[in-house]
């Protein structure tokens, strides 16, 4: 999963940025609105955490030029103002969700995780493939019902490659969706992750290579 955090508080951002990273989930920072927008020209995110009250163009236009889209990522608003009107014109907006501050950490990741299963309904909350279970809402992971102790990145490369349901994820996509931006795009991390990752889950091997195109869970046919 990939979020992107708007937020102008440097401390807050990074604390979240860093509670996420905790979780297996991937999160960039923008401090004001234009920032934000530049990142989701270039970048397909699942969640916005907003702030409403930001630099540059509002949290309330970051919102609105979303919405307008027709697509792009879920809106979370995080926000000071608590009274129920100003809710409401967040939700009039198009906030999908609205959380105010301060907040526990550990409620933002259920929303977020919340989130991110109600855009695609098709999407269960655990995840099974191949004699694997994964269970994002508690990072865990079973195979043949063995609990497999999983780094924060051998996790967050595994629930792309399982919610793929036998498709091909090439290392390019798995460097967008389990990375930051920061994540140098020359680096050999995501071969190193699932050559770690393979080694964790055991025999037989699950995770496959496509040459020159990328990686797949091996659903038995």
């Amino acid at each position: 999963m990939r979020v992107l955090i708007v937020e102008d508080e440097p401390l807050l951002a990074e604390a979240v940025r860093d509670g996420l990273r905790l979780e297996a989930i991937s999160a960039d920072i923008a401090r004001d609105g234009d920032s934000a927008l530049e990142a989701l020209s270039v970048t397909e995110y699942d969640i916005a955490l907003i702030d409403r009250d930001i630099p540059g163009p509002s949290g309330d236009e970051v919102a609105r030029r979303i919405v307008a889209s027709g697509e792009g990522p879920a809106i979370l608003m995080l926000t000071a103002a608590d009274r129920l009107d100003d809710k409401e014109t967040g939700f009039e907006l198009g906030a999908d969700d609205y959380l105010t501050k301060p907040f526990a950490m550990r409620e933002l990741v259920l929303r977020i995780r919340a989130l991110a299963r109600r855009r695609d309904r098709r999407r269960p909350p655990i995840l099974e493939a191949a004699g694997l279970r994964v269970d994002p809402f508690r990072r865990e992971v079973y195979r043949d019902g063995r609990c497999v102790a999983l780094t924060r990145k051998q996790f967050a490369v595994l629930e792309v490659l399982v919610d793929a349901a036998g498709g091909v994820i090439s290392a390019e996509e798995l460097l967008e969706r389990a990375w930051d931006e920061n994540a140098d795009p020359f680096t050999n991390a995501v071969r190193i992750t699932v050559s770690s990752l393979r080694k964790r889950l055991g025999e037989p091997m699950l995770i496959e290579t496509v040459p020159g195109v990328g990686y797949r869970i091996a659903v038995p046919s």
